[in-house]
């Protein structure tokens, strides 16, 4: 068995006709041509995001006694993006080629560049080119931020030229209207991000649940950005969904829980089957307006190093800042301390897309298996058991003498504990390619042995190595290999 490796620059490719053919995830609207930037998740890609969202809930919310969950409506007084800084400041800097007629975020353009530099070995030079970025639009100075692009003579991938426009802003917020009669109706926003109705609930949480600081409160909720530039896939889309949990601290000890959460956090991705070497921390050069530290794990997808999830250490800014537009207080008295204050907020904030893909991209595999002229390519998706979308395939070696009616009747056993598929179409090869393609963990093969011992086949994903088992521990030994126990137990170590 050979692993074959794959072309950075077609593997996206590759994972996007992979996941399109096998039910993971569609381009939107696709029978009128589609809608940029917005897909929709198949058969498959349900189950694995749903699956993939489970293990994020419980493990803050199980796992974690003082972090409990909410789920707060998209729609949200607009006031509530004034208080946030969403109103005024939630722009992108955007700059326009001349003559491809395309248009890119400026600082994604630089940061780009920046990692070139670091896989040049010039990382100092990247780190450079990252500061000046940030002091320039820290002042709001965006004809910097243009000389800066031209400086570092960084042109259009589509025309090859650097015949750019100024730089301007954009604002991401959706708005829409809410009310019966048009001339009545008042503007809102579909909601950039879920942190804020967890900060407008904070004391709704806090009295009812009788929270004592530090705590948290944990969501997994739709977001919706207008973004300008939406690229790779579903890494950047106009449509997305948070998984973000804001916990609450005394001020002054934030740093500390700030460090903590980095490492919880890491240790979680680890946990559901991304490798370490393809994960990192990346430093914020250029913070927030509410954050005074800043922080991305980011992983390495096809495309590069990207962010797949943010902590953000956001200082009492939202919490105040809702205080003073509500003139609601929005205070905790610390019996510890007998002080009155407005807590500091640590958040931890993944997309839920983005880990998708991530996990696509890691479990997408390719290897040579075979000798000689028996050789053929074999692909199939590496995903831990716990969130493949399917746990075990049911298949009848043959339709007749029995074989399938005793499978059908093993696959009854065993649906009501875990996801399970019955497949009778076919040779069993043909049947274990089918499994292999969309990450079934496991393959229980029904024959004629079956029928003599009440022993069955089951066949490894990974290994395609087999192992005879007993009907009656079939559910027990499943059962634990594809639970969630396993991930929860390496977060807890």
């Amino acid at each position: 068995m050979e692993n074959k490796k794959q072309d950075t620059a077609s593997a996206l490719k590759d994972i996007i006709s992979h996941a399109k053919e096998y039910g993971f995830v569609f381009p939107s609207s696709e029978i009128y041509d589609g809608l940029q930037a917005v897909y929709d998740y198949g058969q498959n890609g349900v189950e694995l995001k749903n699956n993939l969202k489970m293990v994020w809930w419980k493990a803050m919310t199980m796992l974690h006694d003082n972090v409990v969950g909410i789920d707060a409506s998209i729609f949200m007084h607009p006031l509530t993006w004034k208080a946030s800084g969403h109103v005024d400041s939630f722009n992108d800097p955007m700059i326009d080629n001349k003559d491809s007629k395309k248009r890119y975020r400026a600082d994604t353009l630089l940061e780009e560049r920046a990692a070139q530099y670091e896989a040049e070995g010039k990382a100092d030079v990247g780190k450079s080119l990252l500061q000046k970025m940030a002091k320039a639009l820290d002042a709001g100075d965006l004809e910097a931020v243009r000389q800066i692009i031209i400086d570092e003579n960084i042109t259009c991938p589509v025309s090859n030229t650097a015949n750019w426009t100024e730089v301007r802003q954009f604002n991401l917020m959706f708005s829409t209207q809410v009310g019966a009669v048009s001339e009545d109706a008042s503007l809102i926003y579909l909601r950039p991000e879920t942190a804020q109705g967890i900060f407008v609930n904070f004391l709704n949480v806090q009295k009812t649940g009788r929270m004592k600081v530090p705590f948290g409160i944990a969501q997994i909720g739709k977001a919706f950005r207008n973004e300008i530039v939406a690229r790779n896939f579903i890494f950047r889309m106009r449509e997305f969904e948070q998984m973000e949990m804001q916990f609450f601290v005394r001020p002054g000890t934030e740093m500390d829980w700030y460090a903590t959460w980095k490492e919880v956090r890491m240790k979680f991705h680890q946990a559901i089957g991304l490798p370490a070497s393809k994960l990192k921390f990346h430093d914020h050069e250029k913070l927030a307006h509410y954050a005074n530290a800043a922080v991305d794990i980011e992983y390495e997808f096809p495309f590069g190093f990207k962010e797949m999830e943010g902590i953000h250490s956001r200082t009492d800014f939202d919490l105040k800042a809702h205080q003073d537009l509500s003139r609601k207080k929005q205070q905790y008295f610390d019996p510890e301390i007998n002080e009155n204050y407005i807590p500091y907020v640590v958040e931890t904030s993944v997309g839920a897309d983005r880990l998708f893909l991530a996990i696509l991209c890691n479990a997408y595999s390719e290897e040579i298996v075979g000798e000689g002229d028996q050789q053929k390519q074999r692909i199939y998706l590496n995903l831990h058991p716990a969130i493949a979308p399917i746990k075990v395939a049911v298949l009848p070696l043959v339709k007749k003498d029995g074989l399938a009616e005793k499978a059908q009747e093993i696959n009854r056993s065993l649906k009501f504990a875990f996801n399970t598929t019955y497949d009778e179409g076919g040779a069993i090869g043909k049947r274990y390619t089918r499994q292999d393609l969309i990450g079934t963990p496991y393959c229980v093969v029904i024959d004629y042995q079956t029928m003599e011992d009440n022993t069955v086949t089951v066949r490894d994903r990974n290994t395609m190595s087999q192992e005879r088992i007993s009907i009656a521990d079939l559910k027990e030994k499943l059962g634990y290999a594809v639970s969630m126990e396993r991930i929860f137990e390496k977060l807890l170590v």
